[in-house]
């Protein structure tokens, strides 16, 4: 961006009563979301024509604004890219790990501009549908309670399931972070230690499927997120691999968010030919020990067993006609 005019003292002009949030049109460039971007305007990473910028600082077009001391470019985050990663267990979703462990932002492409932003966690072991943007805004957005978006997550829990149980985490349970209940819950068949089942939030607080079946006394020893909107994983899509949204699934995410679609930028030829060589490889995850301890082969045979869920069962609500994508 063009510096602002100075005054005859070298010092910026006014701060502007109009524009935009200084947050927003960083987390817009694809810095990361806009609670992130807070930390580092208090962290003073951010200036406005050479000052450091505060909380509330809003921006308009002409204004210099730097991050680390580079300038944000005028273009950064017009257009986005999206991508579906499927999970393994053994991963943390943060960028870097104290303990070494490995991270989901290992596997990802890498961005012209701005950065990879996760929409939401998992948690260490549990595996699934994560989805990335290069749009903070889009990512703080779905990510709002307010969003209300579901996420659907296939469970096999350790315990003797009871009607009361079902009915309590229907209703509402209260957890130490606020009242907690699935929308839907539908049984996924087997029992005793090998109990499935199908459940659906409307939120993503930390660790709270596990965390609501352990309320009734019951244990999660399998977890993995199936869906999240209209999404899920595809059959094609084995641990450890990602891909890149199309244009039409992009433009759903913003509809969920309620943004207007912006441009999708294609990924580089690098980029399409390290897919393309990922596409060929078999499912096993290299270089993960924790990567085969998923439902992969259990799964399967149930596909071919004809055996699973019961549609309709231990449910509130009909099942939608949406088929669930396994490993």
């Amino acid at each position: 961006m063009a510096k602002a005019d100075k005054s005859p003292e070298g010092t910026s002009s006014p701060a502007p009563k109009d524009g935009e949030k200084l947050q927003k049109v960083l987390a817009r460039s694809g810095l990361g979301s806009r609670r992130e971007m807070e930390r580092w305007i208090e962290q003073d990473r951010v200036t406005i024509d050479g000052k450091p910028a505060s909380l509330g600082d809003r921006v308009v077009a002409g204004q210099r604004i730097e991050v680390d001391g580079r300038p944000l470019a005028a273009g950064d985050g017009e257009k986005t890219r999206c991508l579906l990663y499927h999970k393994p267990t053994g991963e943390v979703c943060s960028r870097k790990d104290p303990e070494g462990r490995r991270t989901v932002f290992e596997r990802l492409p890498k961005v012209k501009s701005g950065r990879w932003i996760s929409i939401g966690r998992l948690d260490y072991n549990t595996s699934g549908l994560l989805l990335f943007t290069t749009d903070g805004e889009l990512a703080n957005a779905l990510m709002h309670p307010s969003a209300n978006i579901e996420r659907e997550y296939m469970v096999r829990v350790m315990g003797d399931v009871t009607e009361e149980n079902i009915s309590a985490m229907l209703e509402g349970v209260m957890l130490e972070d606020g009242v907690a209940r699935f929308t839907d819950i539908q049984s996924g068949g087997g029992d005793g230690i090998n109990a499935w089942y199908y459940v659906v939030l409307m939120e993503g607080r930390n660790r709270e499927v596990r965390r609501l079946w352990e309320s009734q006394g019951l244990t999660v020893s399998r977890l993995k997120r199936v869906r999240y909107g209209d999404l899920f994983v595809p059959s094609k899509v084995k641990k450890g691999q990602y891909q890149e949204l199309a244009s039409n699934e992009i433009n759903g995410l913003y509809r969920m968010a309620g943004m207007p679609a912006k441009d999708v930028e294609p990924p580089s030829r690098e980029d399409r030919n390290k897919h393309k060589r990922m596409e060929g490889k078999r499912g096993r995850v290299r270089g993960n020990k924790h990567a085969k301890d998923d439902f992969g082969s259990r799964d399967a045979r149930k596909e071919k067993s004809g055996k699973g869920r019961k549609p309709g069962s231990k449910s509130t609500s009909a099942p939608k006609n949406k088929r669930r994508t396994r490993d």
